[in-house]
């Protein structure tokens, strides 16, 4: 019996350790998924939020079906950082682009402060596979719709100045974005496509709009009573943010931020739409692959 109960000790503590970030290995795995972040932040508008939803659900497995919660909490903070420093050292020719925009930043943020509420009240399970439904959703919209991915000609580009967004979209995408734990840059992106921007400025613009996001919905996460953790999980919470996985991503993200905005890469605006509808696809595979390992 002795023998028995030592065995069954072994197996839950190797289990606690495949199921928790707490090794130097775990953190360098962080690290190095933040430098995709800050990848996704400049290239995509991303503000780390898709990538960190997925990574952190499996970092903090061992909390179980509140990884969830926990994985969009934190992304929200992740978003708030990266978006906030990418859109200080955006060129103020582009963010110009947001002129009078102020009605659909204020909704933006009305509707993630909702968004993050309702989402600490719903069952996990429903909004990771609301999460994997919606961007899988959004592929097959922009696959189909037109006016992503196929670029303007020079005669439409001449007949079309670039649109506003309107301020009405600023509450249904913060609620949905803050929901789910990212920057509502799948939505804002294809939005501004639409509108007549380039990949390059649609991008670019989403940093900001995540930012209006993300701080009402951190803001939310932060002051929730935290969640009740297994002393071996060694996962730190304040609210219902992992404040550990949160500085490994932003430490990995912030410099390549730095290095991208300083030198962005001249990427096709053709392939440019493509990459962005295949990082979508990779994403929803990545929260399906975490989400059965949880």
């Amino acid at each position: 019996m002795a023998e028995t109960r030592r065995i069954l000790a072994d197996l839950r503590m190797r289990d606690v350790r495949w199921n928790c970030w707490s090794g130097p290995m775990d953190v360098v795995a962080l690290i190095g998924i933040g430098l995709l972040t800050g990848v996704t932040t400049v290239l995509f508008g991303f503000g780390g939020g898709f990538v960190a939803v997925p990574v952190v659900v499996w970092a903090d497995a061992a909390l179980g079906a509140d990884a969830m919660r926990v994985a969009t909490a934190t992304s929200a903070l992740v978003m708030v950082v990266n978006a906030g420093f990418a859109t200080a050292v955006t060129p103020r020719r582009v963010l110009v682009a947001l002129r009078g925009s102020g009605g659909l930043l204020a909704l933006l943020a009305a509707g993630a402060a909702m968004g993050a509420s309702a989402g600490r009240l719903a069952p996990a399970t429903l909004v990771r596979w609301a999460f994997v439904g919606y961007v899988a959703l959004t592929i097959v919209d922009l696959l189909l719709r037109p006016g992503f991915l196929r670029p303007r000609t020079r005669e439409e580009a001449r007949a079309a100045a670039p649109r506003q967004l309107p301020a009405l979209l600023g509450a249904p995408i913060g609620a949905i974005a803050a929901f789910l734990g990212v920057g509502g840059s799948v939505m804002t992106v294809p939005a501004a496509r639409r509108a007549g921007h380039t990949m390059h400025v649609a991008t670019a613009l989403a940093n900001p709009l995540t930012l209006a996001i993300a701080l009402p919905a951190t803001v939310v996460s932060l002051l929730g009573a935290a969640l009740p953790t297994s002393g071996g999980t060694h996962v730190h919470l304040v609210g219902l943010v992992d404040v550990g996985a949160a500085a490994a991503l932003l430490v990995g993200g912030l410099p390549v931020i730095a290095v991208l905005r300083r030198r962005p890469p001249r990427i096709p605006d053709r392939i440019y739409a493509r990459a962005y509808v295949g990082l979508l696809a990779l994403v929803a595979l990545a929260m399906l692959v975490s989400g059965d390992q949880g």
